[in-house]
Parts: structure tokens; sequence; C-alpha cells
């Protein structure tokens, strides 16, 4: 393998994916982005491809284009909220179907696509997972499913394709980014939010980051098939708070 590895994130031009090119690139990797639009603001060492992962002969004619593939970072994904049933709207089940797309069948089609030249370097794959897919997911139902899926997925994957790839699934958390505003309010939503967390506070960008950097590390080369959780510890079981025992007794 190349000293210097080829690492493609999907999806990497904001928020986590921003976060996990830029772990990347710190290490000395040579770092390509691929999303339908480009970045906002230039990511430092990090090259962008434009790309639509819901669209399989492009993906296909994109990962058939690079010379070599050590690393594949399945981050592209998310979901608005969206209740199964809205009383206001119209909801079919094409809406849903299309969040199953792009968040299960998208990384499959690039996982596809990437295969031959991972398995010529024995490279790996870091599937960016959630815990929407261990848990109820009331408001995005379709994205918690396929969440849970891509896990399942990478498992298969992991045992399919050894001992030339390696698969693994971050299973992240609560991150905060430049659209948290969007899901927990402003900045007291977000700080409410925060001291549910363990730990205190959401991740941020570089937290998935480093993980996924070490999950495709030479440190991580027995591991393969796993689900690492980076969530801050989770979240506290509501029924401590709703308990009447007096737990010091």
């Amino acid at each position: 393998m190349p000293d210097r590895r080829l690492v493609v994130v999907t999806g990497g031009t904001r928020g986590v994916g921003a976060g996990i090119a830029r772990a990347f690139a710190e290490t000395g990797d040579e770092v390509v982005v691929c999303a339908r639009r480009p970045p906002q603001a230039p990511l430092d060492g990090v090259e962008f491809a434009p790309l639509d992962l819901r669209d399989p002969p492009a993906v296909r004619a994109f990962f058939g284009g690079l010379p070599r593939l050590d690393v594949l970072v399945n981050n592209a994904g998310g979901a608005p909220y969206r209740l199964l049933v809205e009383t206001d709207t119209e909801t079919d089940a094409e809406r849903h179907a299309r969040v199953i797309g792009l968040n299960l069948v998208a990384p499959l089609t690039a996982s596809l696509a990437a295969y031959d030249r991972l398995k010529r370097a024995r490279g790996s794959i870091v599937m960016i997972g959630s815990v929407s897919g261990t848990r109820p997911s009331p408001g995005t139902a379709a994205y918690g499913a396929a969440k849970a899926g891509l896990e399942n997925l990478a498992r298969s994957m992991a045992v399919e394709w050894a001992p030339d790839v390696r698969v693994n699934t971050l299973v992240v958390g609560m991150v905060r980014t430049e659209l948290s505003r969007l899901h927990y309010g402003g900045e007291d939503g977000v700080e409410a939010v925060s001291r549910t967390v363990p730990l205190g506070r959401l991740a941020v960008p570089v937290d998935v980051g480093r993980a996924a950097v070490f999950l495709a590390s030479d440190a991580a080369a027995y591991i393969t098939g796993a689900a690492l959780l980076v969530h801050g510890g989770g979240e506290r079981p509501a029924f401590l708070d709703a308990a009447t025992v007096n737990m010091e007794e």
C-alpha cells in the first residue's frame, strides 16, 4: 500500500463529513470528498468531486476512474423530521423510501463500486451509522431503519469480504454542527440537549473523524464487522428520573 493513502468520504462537504475529511487530511492522507454540491468553504488538503450517490452508473464511473482506493467512508445521508403519518400533509411511502435509498442503498452502491480497488489495496470501509438505528426514532423512522440496516450490512460485508477488506461501523450520537439549530433549537436548546449526554456535551465533527481514522488505521488491523459507539455515553435511562426509590438507601 502506498505511504499516502487515498481516502474517499461521501457527503464530506459539511458537518460530520467535513470533520471526517479534515481528520484524514491531517494524518497526511490524500482525501477526496464527493457530493452533489461543493463545500461552502474550502477544506484544506481535501479535493472535491461532484457526484450524486443515488445515481448508480455515475457512482460506478467515479470509482472506476480512481487510480487506487485505500479507504471508503460512507458518510452521506440524513433525513428531515417527518412523522410516518402527518395530519397536515399528504405522506406517502415513496418519501420514506427515498430516505432509505440515500442512507442504505447509496452506501451499498458505493461499496460495491469501490470493492475491486479496496481489495487490491487490502483497504477498509467505515460506515457512518447512528444511534437512531439502535433505538426508536420517532420523526425519522425511515432513517433509523436505514441505519439499523446499514450496521447489519456492514457485518455481512465484513464476513463476505474478509480477509481482503475490513468493514466497520461508527454508531454516532448527537453531533454539534452548523445545522444543530434545526434539530435542537437555538443555543439554549443545544445546551439543554447536551445535559442529557453523560459526557455533558454533544460530539463535534472531529470526534467522529478521529474515530474513523482509528478504524481505518493499522491500529485496528484485527477489527472488522464491529460497531464502535461514538455517543458520549448514550442517553440516561428515563426510568432513573421517574423512579421514586431513594437509590442511596
